[in-house]
């Protein structure tokens, strides 16, 4: 049984940070390309940032600069430190893990930045 479980959502202030963590159980971690998306009210959920084992790392360009994706082999564990946020970064991140073809979610985390 997959399960992804994320933690570290909140409320901060613009130009804030956060650290989002999500616990991957069941699955082929080091081999399971692991990311994040976020999902707006009335907007769709959205690629945030994704890294395989290899290192690589793809951000949306909304996000570049600000945000860093890491993996934790040793914890399965997946990381999204998000510094400098913004309003518009307000919704609910979830964590993805694409494994052996497949697509699995977690249950998601909100994330709101205000004043």
């Amino acid at each position: 049984q997959v399960q992804l479980v994320e933690s570290g959502g909140g409320l901060v202030q613009p130009g804030g940070s956060l650290r989002l963590s999500c616990a991957a159980s069941g699955i082929f971690f080091t081999f399971a390309r692991m990311g994040w998306y976020r999902q707006a009210p009335g907007k769709e959920r959205e690629l945030v940032a994704a890294a395989t084992n290899g290192g690589r790392a793809d951000y949306a360009d909304a996000v570049k600069g600000r945000f860093t994706i890491s993996r934790d082999s040793a914890k399965n564990t997946v990381y999204l430190q998000m510094n400098s946020l913004k309003p518009e970064d307000t919704a609910v991140y979830y964590c993805n893990a694409l494994s052996v073809g497949q697509n699995y979610w977690g249950q998601g985390t909100q994330v709101t930045v205000s004043s």
